[in-house]
This record gives C-alpha cells, sequence and structure tokens, in this order.
C-alpha cells in the first residue's frame, strides 16, 4: 500500500513539474511579445507626435504636391 502511495505522489510531482514548464515557457513567449507591442506603441506615439507638430516625416508618406 504505501509503494502505490509513493508512485502516485512521484507521478503528481512529475505532472506538476511538467505543467509548471510549460507555464513557465508560455510565460516567456508572452512577455516577449509585450516588449515587442511596447517597442512599437512607443514608436507609433513618436510618429504620431510628430505628425501633430508639423514635422516632416517619411516622404514616401507625403502627398505629391498636385493633390
Amino acid at each position: 500500500m504505501d509503494d502505490d502511495r509513493l508512485t502516485r505522489a512521484e507521478e503528481r510531482i512529475a505532472y506538476q513539474e511538467q505543467a509548471i514548464s510549460e507555464l513557465s515557457d508560455v510565460l516567456h513567449r508572452q512577455q516577449a511579445q509585450i516588449d515587442q507591442l511596447t517597442v512599437l506603441c512607443t514608436q507609433l506615439g513618436e510618429r504620431l507626435v510628430a505628425a501633430s507638430e508639423g514635422e516632416a516625416g517619411d516622404p514616401l508618406d507625403e502627398k505629391p504636391p498636385h493633390y
């Protein structure tokens, strides 16, 4: 009977270790995505401020003079 309890406890521990490892991987990927989105939001905010101040942005974004 003690062997069965020990085996079940070891199985639960192995399952929990696997679950923790998978959760850690997911958390790492999510943090990388958050970091990328933070950089993108910062860049977009800077472009918005520059556009609202009338600064010339990317020449490809400007309309030709005949418009």
